[in-house]
């Protein structure tokens, strides 16, 4: 099935917007590590936290992103 250009651009920045979670997700990570290094346990663990809520935002938006390939979501231009 083809998707219309408003399909295409809504999956592109559906893409786009759980590429970028998924590396702040990744950024996160590394912070929270540093933080645990230097022993701020509670930091490190709200850091761990905030990681864990981009990882679920970025899976939620990634399937989105397939339903929309799939057409179960169509974007149409407002009139």
């Amino acid at each position: 099935m083809w998707l219309s250009e408003d399909e295409n651009q809504l999956r592109r920045d559906l893409q786009g917007v759980a590429s970028d979670l998924r590396w702040s997700a990744v950024e996160l990570l590394r912070i929270a590590e540093q933080l645990r290094l230097a022993g701020n346990d509670v930091d490190a663990q709200a850091t761990q936290k905030l990681c864990e809520l981009f990882q679920g935002d970025e899976e939620r938006l990634a399937g989105y992103a397939e339903e929309v390939k799939a057409k179960v979501i169509r974007r149409t231009k407002a009139h």
